[in-house]
């Protein structure tokens, strides 16, 4: 079988994969300046495996701090071929438990100020299609490794992403419960929306922490609360992780793959050689 090259950026709590061979690390460049971190890569058995942690070694980025475009770009750079994120969350639902797991398959964006395009600052313009963000094979992938931990697992939801650092009022909680979201975060967008213009099929999982601050019936979210379930969630998420490095399925048969195929409406005239060369890892294959 050809081996795989998947993509992983760890969340809070999750800054290093244990268990490769083979590894080394590469520092990146990339026309929208560094990466969070270094990436690692290594061999999981027959997988080759390209890590970054979102917020760097020793969570030195806060979400708003996130170099979201250079991050996705990296990994396209040293050959991803899908990417799976990791990203601790808070419950917007009764049913959905601190140290539950959950694999969002719809987003709500929330942020303001994040660059969510490679394109605007290289005159370009692309319009990839973005109604089902997550690749259904990656997530059915995630969810079948997750028969390792004896976690529950809530196999969809729609996860609602605020700009951060800060938590949510009670009144945006309870707003984001109304409109039926499931969870919330600060970190898939638009780093979901950037993997779609690179063509790396996505997905999210996504570790409870806790219920957020809408539920009458818990202390409001505090930093100690979420750490202490976080340990715990870091332990599934790697198990989960090399399950799942096994049983990847074909990325090209995932129509993000070929995202940009129809996408790109700026004329090739005016698309200048320094942006071909640029942005060659992105759109090479159709500007060559």
């Amino acid at each position: 079988m050809t081996s795989r090259t998947l993509a992983i950026i760890g969340g809070s709590g999750l800054y290093e994969m244990e268990g490769l061979s083979n590894v080394t690390e590469h520092v990146v460049e990339t026309p929208f300046g560094a990466p969070s971190d270094a990436v690692v890569s290594g061999m999981l058995g027959g997988t080759r495996l390209l890590f970054l942690p979102r917020h760097g070694r020793g969570h030195r980025l806060s979400p708003s701090r996130i170099n979201y475009r250079a991050n996705v770009f990296a990994l396209k750079k040293l050959g991803a071929e899908q990417l799976i994120s990791v990203s601790a969350v808070g419950s917007l639902h009764e049913d959905i438990a601190p140290g539950d797991l959950l694999l969002p398959d719809q987003y709500i964006d929330r942020t303001v100020g994040r660059p969510r395009t490679y394109f605007d600052d290289f005159g370009m313009v692309a319009h990839v299609g973005f109604s089902d963000p997550v690749d259904p094979a990656l997530a059915a992938a995630l969810a079948e490794a997750a028969t390792v931990t004896e976690a529950r697992l809530h196999r969809t939801g729609t996860y609602v992403c605020i700009e951060g650092p800060q938590f949510s009022t009670r009144a945006e909680s309870l707003l984001f419960r109304s409109w039926g979201c499931h969870v919330i975060g600060m970190t898939s967008l638009p780093e979901a929306r950037l993997a779609r213009e690179a063509e790396l099929p996505y997905a999210n999982l996504s570790l409870v922490t806790d219920y957020d601050c809408w539920h009458e019936g818990h202390d409001a979210v505090t930093l100690d609360a979420v750490l202490a379930v976080m340990h715990d969630n870091v332990a599934k998420a790697r198990a989960i992780l090399r399950k799942v490095a096994a049983i990847l399925p074909d990325p090209a048969q995932s129509s993000s793959s070929q995202a940009l195929s129809r996408a790109i409406i700026t004329a090739p005239e005016h698309i200048s050689a320094e942006t071909r060369a640029a942005l060659a890892p992105l759109v090479g294959k159709y500007l060559s």
